[in-house]
């Protein structure tokens, strides 16, 4: 049975994590064993933890390391763990530190573009999502949320351009059909609109096979 149209667009659920992010960052004296580690050992630690879901043992390694040493993958990392723990503003801050870091880290650039996608802030979300595909012109998960900000903004040709472009970066994920039958059907073409639903429905139900 065919599934009929939603009333929202999707969007990816994805926030880009290290290799694939509290607030105070007090040091007391440290003891003999932690002089021998150094802020990247820290860092490789707190991924470790951060893969395995343990969180918190993530945070108090990446809080380990001086401010001025941080990466800015470990400024992600720790927006990442703030985001986890439901502290939007944070993880905003996060990000920031990581853009702050290295302007040209894309993965900062697209989380930052995520939250405020969520926030329903599309205009500064796509500020964020154009310098990540600019910094990784092969990032399809980019241009998708580029076009989902589009479709907020009702500026559908520009939605549909963007979701052609992940398509032909990303053939085998079942939303980039979904939204561009949905921006097909806002342009009024129940044809095309149809085409790609009936695409998204069959991958879908192959997916659950």
């Amino acid at each position: 049975m065919k599934k009929g149209f939603l009333i929202s667009i999707l969007i990816l659920g994805l926030i880009l994590s290290v290799n694939q992010q509290c607030y105070s960052f007090s040091f007391g004296k440290k003891n003999a064993s932690q002089e021998q580690v150094t802020p990247n050992q820290f860092s490789q630690q707190a991924r470790v933890f951060y893969a395995q879901n343990n969180i918190d043992t993530a945070l108090e390694n990446l809080n380990k390391i001086p401010e001025d040493e941080r990466t800015e993958e470990d400024w992600l990392l720790i927006g990442n763990i703030m985001q986890d723990k439901n502290d939007i503003e944070k993880a905003l801050y996060m990000f920031n530190k990581s853009v702050q870091k290295n302007p040209k880290y894309y993965k900062a650039h697209y989380n930052l573009g995520y939250i405020y996608l969520t926030k329903n802030q599309p205009n500064m979300a796509l500020q964020e999502f154009k310098l990540a595909v600019r910094y990784k012109s092969d990032f399809s998960y980019g241009y998708y949320n580029i076009g989902c900000a589009y479709l907020k903004l009702k500026k559908y040709s520009q939605a549909r351009y963007n979701f052609f472009r992940a398509l032909n970066l990303k053939a085998n994920e079942p939303d980039i059909y979904y939204n561009l039958s949905y921006t097909y059907k806002m342009q009024k073409n129940e044809k095309q609109a149809k085409v790609y639903l009936d695409l998204y429905n069959q991958m879908m139900e192959n997916h659950e096979l």
